[in-house]
């Protein structure tokens, strides 16, 4: 089987640089919110050109602890996409404040700037766009949105660690980013982690709080927080990768290049705008064929995965919201359309034309 990601490649070809940090951790006996936490926080900060960045258990915990330490809570609500992952919605319903969906755009599959602000009423307190696939959502017009309301910005950049606009990177925008560093992450770790990144040091001090039981210092809880902490062997095996994560994403984007010139023109293949760089967390292609092609792909041995099947509007958990078919006509076109296909840094040029050729065949 041809695997959607390959991570045992990469393991093998940084298991020296890996064991050697992972081998420091265990030596040190320093296995939450040491030393290599630290220095990894600092690191992403510095390569984001942001002051604050802070590690979590996981990016779920990221947009959570975020929202909370924004103030955002029961009666309160928070704009964002039915088309992402269900923790993007699951960390708004955790503060008690509702999400509110707006449909997306066909071209980027990105939340729609043109449908906020008929969404916006006294109870809104955000926008949580997410950077789907890692193309970056456009932030010029959901920040022109934000100002003119008060609200706040939240960004969901599980999906696009590196992604810039105008060079800028994102998670650098909003009021806060939220990444995750899942394992098949562009940037990921041999386990789950996250990371808050913000320029506010008083907003940093309550996450930080928040995310080890509301504690500033040993047994001084100055309130009810969370046990979400970024442990010492992830951050060094995340330290290890942040040293090529450039040049994992400009190879995700060859490979992504190479597929859009081999694959046919009966389909519609990934857009990128203007001034924007887009690292392909996913290749993912829309076809009215959708089922058909990966039926063959499958009987090819080749992998494939629809993200994503059921929009969260529509997703049985969210049911009380009230939402309905119909409700989101692009995202729910979208969602029997889409189809992502293998991608990774170490993806050979030879694995990629076989799977263009099954595809076009079929």
């Amino acid at each position: 089987m041809i695997p959607m990601i390959d991570l045992k490649k990469q393991f093998n070809d940084l298991k020296d640089e890996l064991f050697e940090l992972i081998t420091e951790v265990l030596e040190s006996s320093q296995y939450i919110l040491g030393p290599k936490v630290m220095e990894l926080e600092k690191k992403i900060a510095e390569y984001h050109g942001v002051s604050e960045a802070i590690g979590v258990a996981s990016g779920t915990d990221a947009l959570h602890l975020a929202i909370e330490a924004l103030g955002i809570g029961e009666g309160d609500e928070v704009i964002t996409t039915p088309f992402t992952f269900f923790a993007t919605a699951e960390a708004i319903i955790y503060t008690g404040a509702t999400p509110v969906f707006v449909d997306i755009t066909n071209d980027t599959m990105n939340l729609d700037p043109q449908k906020i602000e008929e969404k916006i009423t006294k109870r809104t307190k955000a926008i949580l766009p997410v950077h789907i696939f890692g193309h970056p959502a456009d932030m010029e017009q959901i920040l022109a949105i934000a100002r003119r309301h008060n609200l706040s910005v939240i960004e969901d950049c599980a999906q696009s660690f590196g992604a810039e606009i105008q060079g800028k990177k994102t998670g650098c925008f909003g009021d806060a980013g939220c990444f995750s560093f899942y394992p098949s992450k562009n940037l990921g770790a041999f386990g789950d982690g996250g990371m808050v990144l913000l320029n506010d040091s008083s907003i940093a001090a309550d996450i930080r709080k928040l995310r080890n039981h509301g504690s500033k210092g040993a047994y001084r809880h100055q309130s009810v927080g969370f046990n979400s902490r970024l442990d010492e062997i992830q951050a060094a095996v995340l330290l290890v990768k942040l040293r090529r994560i450039d040049e994992f994403n400009k190879k995700r984007m060859q490979k992504a290049a190479l597929y859009s010139s081999l694959l046919s023109e009966n389909m519609e293949l990934p857009v990128v705008k203007p001034g924007v760089t887009h690292v392909y967390h996913q290749y993912t292609i829309k076809s009215n064929e959708r089922d058909k092609i990966q039926k063959v792909l499958g009987d090819n041995n080749i992998a494939s995965v629809v993200y994503y099947p059921i929009p969260l509007h529509l997703q049985e958990a969210v049911s009380f919201l009230g939402y309905k078919k119909g409700d989101f006509p692009v995202t729910e076109e979208i969602s029997e359309k889409v189809l992502s296909l293998p991608i990774y840094p170490e993806l050979e040029e030879a694995t990629i034309r076989q799977i263009a050729e099954v595809i076009n065949n079929a």
